[in-house]
């Protein structure tokens, strides 16, 4: 009896060094701009060649601008990195998705809808989302710069195997609540640490329930726990997703993987080192209120009390509350918001706009609220587009970007300035996150969508019904 893990685990096993870590076989390297420039230059240096270049796939994310991505990129640093990326891609035979290619986008985003990402591969990438990949019923994780060297190099990588922890999600979700509500309900119940070391299973009735997409979200913030990745047993709804996409096996081929993809599930009785059992119906719309993701409560609720919180927690909760302009025991609800923003790795899919442009469809902006909606590939921008779902967005007074990581991390022309509050579908509050000393509130697209037309945070169930 074995674990969904154990299962690709030890069918990617290479070799096992006593008392040590496994040298563990990868079949799909993902690359960007940021952390691959100085692995490249190793490569470089010991004048070597990346080893198996076709299992490699580059793409422009996180430095790139979203608007007017067809001029030269402003800010020198991100310029030099997305050049470097080309000629690095160029150089050593990979694949790269950049600037102006169909295919461009995030690249926790474009994977899986490329059909590259599928059920019982080993994924990696110079990215601690990479865990998105998961959703799929693949070991995912992110990895350091000198590990995404090692695998340019080997097709391989060292890895301790982690301990196994299942959380199961049973019952019927209520009304306004999605995915991203049941990832943050887990965070606010666990805590930011409390999958630390484990790779994670999400199952149970509500799981197999969900889109590929809203279990792409889960799994995306599974990391958010301290998890080393997390997954989702591949079922009917993962191969509908995956068949006719452009890399997805085809003919034969795709029934001989089908046959081995129902194989991955986690066997009954199979032993898991921690099992966590939660109600779906317990679980309502979620918001974070600090600086790390597992400060969350429902959007009805209160921020704790100094009585409610553990003496030795205490002097980060209060600075965390100081960062944030809020104080102990407070409500959220009815906070002013001077931003909204709807993208990044977790929530920019095309289920994501679809769930936004139904809900703001023939409603307008708050005043002083600007709201950024950021596709998470040029493939979802396409088929917003084709959609008329921008027509909606520009009618609404919202802004409608280009594809790319975009406010989710200061990191490009995308932040929000010092002291205002952003709501937000991305997967950190960290300070500075967003811009130094910006203030993110998480949530779900539907609460960013409520609070760009409301102009403050609101239950998304007393609206759901007009």
């Amino acid at each position: 009896m074995k674990t969904l893990f154990e299962k690709i685990w030890e069918k990617h096993v290479v070799q096992t060094i006593e008392g040590g870590p496994s040298i563990l076989y990868i079949d799909r390297h993902f690359i960007h701009e940021v952390t691959s420039p100085q692995a490249f230059n190793g490569l470089n240096k010991r004048g070597i060649k990346v080893f198996r270049p076709n299992q490699v796939v580059a793409t422009a994310d996180h430095n790139v601008p979203t608007l007017d991505q067809h001029l030269p990129i402003k800010e020198e640093l991100s310029r030099v990195q997305v050049d470097t990326l080309k000629k690095n891609c160029a150089e050593h035979g990979i694949e790269l998705y950049g600037l102006g290619h169909p295919f461009q986008g995030i690249v926790h985003v474009i994977g899986p809808e490329l059909g590259i990402t599928q059920p019982g591969m080993t994924i990696v990438c110079g990215d601690s989302h990479t865990s998105t990949h998961g959703a799929f019923g693949s070991i995912a994780f992110g990895i350091g710069t000198s590990e995404v060297e090692m695998v340019l190099a080997t097709q391989c990588l060292m890895q301790s195997r982690p301990k196994l922890m299942r959380i199961n999600i049973d019952g019927q979700l209520n009304d306004g609540v999605v995915s991203k509500d049941i990832v943050l309900y887990i965070l606010a119940q666990i805590t930011a640490s409390g999958a630390t070391g484990y790779a994670v299973e999400f199952a149970g009735s509500a799981i197999r329930s969900l889109s590929m997409e809203a279990r792409m979200t889960i799994c995306n913030m599974s990391i958010e726990m301290g998890a080393r990745c997390g997954m989702i047993a591949p079922d009917q709804t993962t191969f509908d997703y995956i068949q006719g996409r452009r890399f997805a096996p085809q003919g034969e081929d795709w029934e001989k993987s089908v046959a081995y993809w129902q194989t991955l599930f986690s066997d009954e009785g199979a032993a898991f080192d921690t099992e966590i059992n939660i109600k779906a119906e317990d679980i309502e719309p979620m918001i974070t209120y600090g600086t790390n993701p597992g400060m969350g409560i429902g959007v009805g609720g209160h921020i704790p009390g100094l009585g409610e919180v553990e003496e030795k927690e205490k002097p980060s909760f209060e600075k965390s509350l100081a960062y944030m302009g809020l104080q102990p025991g407070a409500a959220i609800k009815g906070t002013k918001v001077d931003y909204v923003f709807i993208g990044s790795c977790t929530n920019s899919r095309i289920e994501d706009l679809r769930l936004v442009a139904g809900f703001v469809n023939g409603k307008q902006k708050a005043p002083g609220v600007e709201v950024w909606i950021v596709p998470g590939s040029k493939q979802v921008e396409k088929q917003a587009i084709e959609e008329g779902i921008d027509k909606i967005f520009e009618a609404a007074g919202f802004i409608l970007r280009q594809p790319g990581c975009s406010a989710c991390l200061g990191m490009n022309e995308d932040k929000i300035p010092a002291g205002k509050y952003c709501i937000s579908t991305s997967n950190r509050n960290f300070e500075g996150r967003q811009g130094p000393n910006a203030r993110t509130f998480l949530a779900s697209p539907l609460t960013a969508a409520l609070a760009a037309i409301t102009g403050e945070v609101g239950d998304v169930r007393e609206y759901w019904k007009n």
